[in-house]
C-alpha cells in the first residue's frame, strides 16, 4: 500500500469528494498544503466549501479527469472497479488507496487518535466529545459524519495532538485505522450485505479492539452482549460505561426529562455520585452516548466542570432529531435513523416531546437491510402513532431481493398499527398536508432523501 509523507505534499485526487467523510479528509490534506482535486455527481454545500479552500472539483467521472500530474487517487468502498477514473488511474500506474486507508494514515500524525465506533450513535457521541474538547480549549482535529454548527461543518483542523473521528465497520473500514483510544457504543446486526451474520460483525469489532496498542484505551458499553469478548485477548486499559452501575465505571442515576424530552441525570463514577449532567438533545439513549464521551474526556484529563459545560452546549447535529420547522401548527423533525434500534430510540425521544399524534414517515434504506430486518423494522415503527412509508432508497444496491415497502406495510399492519404507503414524495406530501393537524409531531426518518418531504411541507 502507498504511504503518504505528510511532510512532502503531493497532488491527491478524490473520487466522490463530496461525501461527508471524503470531503473532511480533503480539507485536512488541503490544510497541509497538498494539491487536492476531485470529482462528484453534483455540486453541494460541501463541495462549494472545498472549492473555496482551493480544491479543483469536476462534476462528472470520466477517465479524462485522471491527469498525469496526479500522484495518488483516493476512493470509497462504494466505488466499483469499473469506475472510469479508478480504472484510468490503475492503467496509468498511479497509486490508489481507500478512504479508510487514508484516514488511518492521517491518524499516525497525532499522539491521541480517538475512534468512535458502534452500529449507531457515532455521530452524536463524536459531536458530544467535540463540544467537550472545545469547551476545554483542547484545539482538536475532528472528522464527524454530520454537520456540527459549532465547528462550521463536518471537519475541524486543529493544531494539538488530538484527533477524533467516527469509525465505521462497513467493509471492515475501521481495521485500516491506527487508534490509541477506541469507543464501542453498541454492536448490532447491520450491513448484512457485507457481513455474514452478527457473529461476523462481533468478530470485526473484536479485531478493531485488537488494533489498540498495549498502552491504548478501550471504552465499551456493558449493555453489549458478552462485552468482555471484545477485549479478552488484549492488554489495553478497559473503561466501562452503561446502564448497570455494578458493571460500569460510568453510569447514570435519577434520569429526568424536561418539557422537550432532554435528560438531566446524576453522573455515577464507580458508583459514587459525581455531579449533575444536563443534556440539550432529547432521548434517554443520549444519556449513554454522553457517558462514553464523558469517559473519553476524563481519560484525556478534562475536568467534570468542563465536561458538563460542553455537554450542555451540544444541541445536536443535522439529521439527528433536528427540528426543521412547522406547517399548519405541525412540528417537523428530521432524523437519520435507518436501523430498528435507532428508530426505537428516536420514537422513544418523540414520546417525551410535545405532541398530539406522532407521525413517522419512513424511507427504508437498502433492500438487503429491509429484507433481513423486516420484522424488526415493523416492531420498531409500531411505536409511532401513524406510519407512512416511502419506497426503499436503493443506495449502493439494485432491486434483486424481491422486497418492497409494501412488505413492510403488511408487517406493521399485522401489529395492529395504521400504516400508509405512497409511491412518490408528492403523494406523501399531499396526504400529510390533509391529515396532520395542529399540535401533531411529524418525523421524517431514514438515511436517504426523505428529509425533502418535510422541507416541502414547511415551504408550502
Amino acid at each position: 500500500m502507498y504511504h503518504i509523507n505528510f511532510n512532502n505534499p503531493i497532488h491527491v485526487h478524490f473520487i466522490g469528494i463530496g461525501g461527508i467523510s471524503m470531503s473532511g479528509l480533503a480539507h485536512i490534506l488541503r490544510d497541509k498544503n497538498f494539491t487536492v482535486s476531485g470529482s462528484d455527481a453534483a455540486e453541494s454545500a460541501l463541495t462549494k466549501e472545498l472549492t473555496a479552500a482551493g480544491c479543483h472539483i469536476v462534476y462528472n467521472q470520466t477517465a479524462d479527469n485522471i491527469t498525469s500530474d496526479i500522484d495518488l487517487v483516493v476512493y470509497t468502498a462504494a466505488i466499483r472497479d469499473t469506475n472510469p477514473e479508478l480504472s484510468a488511474a490503475r492503467a496509468a500506474g498511479i497509486p490508489t488507496i481507500t478512504r479508510a486507508e487514508l484516514l488511518g494514515q492521517i491518524m499516525t500524525n497525532y499522539k491521541t487518535a480517538v475512534n468512535i465506533a458502534g452500529t449507531h450513535g457515532k455521530t452524536t457521541t463524536t459531536s458530544m466529545l467535540t463540544e467537550i474538547l472545545m469547551a476545554g480549549n483542547c484545539d482538536p482535529t475532528i472528522s464527524v459524519g454530520g454537520i456540527l454548527d459549532s465547528i462550521g461543518g463536518n471537519i475541524r483542523v486543529g493544531q494539538s495532538g488530538i484527533f477524533v473521528t467516527e469509525a465505521c465497520e462497513y467493509t471492515n473500514s475501521f481495521l485500516s485505522f491506527h487508534p490509541t483510544m477506541n469507543i464501542i457504543l453498541n454492536v448490532k446486526e447491520d450491513h448484512l450485505d457485507f457481513f455474514k451474520d452478527i457473529d461476523d460483525i462481533r468478530h470485526s469489532f473484536k479485531l478493531f479492539t485488537e488494533k489498540l496498542p498495549a498502552d491504548g484505551t478501550l471504552i465499551i458499553n456493558t449493555d453489549i452482549d458478552n462485552y468482555e469478548y471484545f477485549y479478552q485477548d488484549t492488554s489495553c486499559e478497559v473503561i466501562t460505561v452503561g446502564s448497570d452501575p455494578a458493571k460500569s465505571m460510568y453510569s447514570a442515576a435519577d434520569i429526568a426529562f424536561d418539557e422537550m424530552g432532554c435528560c438531566t441525570y446524576t453522573l455515577l463514577i464507580e458508583g459514587t455520585p459525581s455531579g449533575q449532567i444536563h443534556l440539550s438533545v432529547p432521548g434517554v439513549h443520549n444519556v449513554y452516548n454522553s457517558l462514553a464521551a464523558i469517559a473519553a474526556a476524563k481519560k484525556l484529563g478534562l475536568s467534570l466542570e468542563v465536561i458538563a459545560t460542553g455537554l450542555s452546549g451540544f444541541h445536536g447535529t443535522e439529521r439527528r432529531f433536528e427540528k426543521k420547522g412547522e406547517f399548519n401548527g405541525v412540528t417537523v423533525i428530521d432524523d437519520y435513523a435507518h436501523h430498528p434500534d435507532e428508530i426505537k430510540a428516536t420514537l422513544a425521544s418523540a414520546a417525551h416531546y410535545p405532541h398530539k399524534t406522532v407521525w413517522c414517515v419512513f424511507q427504508p434504506h437498502t433492500y438487503s437491510r429491509t429484507k433481513i430486518l423486516l420484522t424488526e423494522f415493523a416492531e420498531a415503527l409500531s411505536h409511532a402513532d401513524k406510519v407512512v412509508l416511502a419506497d426503499i432508497y436503493a443506495a449502493r444496491e439494485t432491486d434483486t431481493l424481491g422486497i418492497s415497502s409494501l412488505d413492510l406495510k403488511h408487517e406493521i399492519e399485522k401489529l395492529g398499527k395504521e400504516c400508509f404507503y405512497f409511491g412518490s414524495f408528492e403523494e406523501i406530501e399531499k396526504f400529510l398536508s390533509k391529515n396532520c393537524i395542529n399540535g401533531d409531531l411529524l418525523i421524517t426518518m431514514g438515511a436517504g432523501n426523505v428529509y425533502q418531504i418535510g422541507e416541502a411541507l414547511i415551504s408550502q
